[in-house]
């Protein structure tokens, strides 16, 4: 029976089918099925468009993109040397997984809003080590749809007298404009974030934005009125639709609010969570832990074929998501709770409780021995690190063998192409005693 529900599951769920087989192939095989044709025509027209080689005209000023005018192919052999490098003699590397087509995969877009000299709003990003705001038109790894929701509210402000933030007098209403979009659903979320709770003529201008855009689901104003460099503030108002945004990520139904914790690149994401479930072996009688929860996509994927799972998260707005998501999917088997995720396991192991598998996913600073030495205390006989940030991730594979668990392979998986960042995931295994 558990065969069968395994298997039920995979036919549902055909990306993760497709992701599954990808991750079987080696870095030849991967550059080799990487959409060839479609990459090439999008640099050319990029480059033409631009006028010069580079594939930005912006690059040289928002440094987000380290890698844009590397080819693809190259870029992977690059990542998957870095991780060679970091993890040799720690475990065995397998080759890293690529995108198909690696433009246009970022579901969230945030967007600066100043003006210029002459008071002309302008909206892009944040100059790399500034706060001069780069104007940006269109971005390679940014959702398109996103882009002209964002320049069409660039086109509104004027003819609504709405003034754009300076940071320098803290003077005009809108500082920033924050796209979110579900890759599944098609559902679009739009932050609208000011400087007051007074938006003149906001009933207006949302019927008007959405007689250009009726693809938009729902529309938040978030009041941001502090002098700092937090995009979001604790204040918002819901001004149309329902508050969230819903998407589907390996056969499972997730809200999405503003403040949400969510990968970026869905596409990734998918091929990235499937290989740590393939990697944890589960059963269907398993304890898991999913510590760093979030919105708790992990442990909801996990629970379909676990025993029962536990998610730990310290955001309260995230716990709050996670408990409505595992209502949503129907997961009666996952408990989420608001503490520290450290402290939570170690006062489990204090109870007698253990667990076989635990899931962690730590920011890019990655994990701390606090936080490893209490894996240790729950005893898990697997752990299933995800990681976004290799230097951290061999630093912390090191410690954990010194308490005891081996790394047995590591998957590199390219969630944010054009950049030096790539995603991880190790399987650990309890060495016997």
């Amino acid at each position: 029976m558990k065969k069968e529900k395994d298997t039920s599951f995979k036919a549902r769920n055909t990306t993760s089918n497709r992701a599954r087989n990808t991750a079987k192939s080696t870095v030849r095989n991967t550059v080799k099925r990487t959409a060839k044709s479609t990459v090439k025509n999008t640099e050319k027209s990029a480059a033409k468009n631009a006028g010069r080689k580079t594939l930005c005209p912006v690059s040289g000023k928002c440094g987000g993109c380290q890698h844009l005018d590397i080819p693809y192919e190259k870029q992977l052999e690059m990542k998957q040397k870095q991780l060679d490098e970091l993890l040799n003699g720690i475990c065995k590397v397998k080759p890293i997984i690529g995108m198909e087509n690696p433009f246009y995969y970022r579901n969230k877009v945030h967007a600066v809003f100043t003006h210029d000299r002459k008071g002309n709003p302008i909206s892009g990003i944040y100059q790399e080590g500034s706060h001069k705001v780069v104007p940006v038109e269109t971005c390679l790894i940014e959702d398109q749809k996103a882009d002209e929701i964002i320049a069409t509210i660039r086109g509104m402000l004027k003819s609504f007298k709405i003034r754009t933030y300076d940071e320098d007098t803290q003077y005009g209403l809108l500082r920033h404009v924050l796209v979110k979009r579900g890759f599944s659903t098609g559902e679009i979320m739009v932050v609208l974030v000011t400087a007051s709770p007074v938006f003149p003529s906001k009933n207006n201008f949302v019927k008007a934005l959405r007689q250009k855009h009726p693809e938009i689901t729902t529309i938040i104003q978030n009041v941001n009125g502090r002098g700092t460099s937090m995009v979001l503030g604790d204040q918002e108002h819901v001004l149309y639709g329902k508050g969230y945004i819903e998407d589907i990520l390996c056969g499972c139904r997730f809200r999405i609010s503003s403040k949400s914790f969510y990968q970026i690149n869905p596409v990734q994401t998918e091929v990235l969570y499937n290989k740590a479930m393939d990697l944890a072996g589960l059963t269907g009688k398993e304890t898991v832990v999913d510590a760093y929860c979030g919105i708790g996509t992990i442990g909801i994927i996990a629970s379909k074929h676990a025993g029962k799972v536990i998610g730990v998260e310290l955001n309260p707005d995230a716990v709050k998501d996670a408990v409505n998501n595992g209502k949503c999917n129907k997961a009666d088997n996952i408990r989420f709770y608001c503490n520290d995720a450290g402290k939570f396991m170690v006062q489990m192991a204090e109870q007698g409780e253990k667990a076989d598998v635990v899931f962690m996913d730590p920011p890019r600073s990655g994990s701390t021995q606090v936080f490893i030495d209490s894996v240790v205390k729950m005893g898990p006989k697997k752990v299933v690190y995800i990681s976004c940030g290799p230097d951290t991730l061999a630093r912390d594979l090191q410690y954990f063998k010194k308490k005891g668990y081996k790394a047995e392979e590591a998957w590199g998986v390219d969630l944010f192409p054009w950049t030096g960042h790539v995603e991880t995931v190790v399987l650990m295994s309890r060495t016997e005693k």
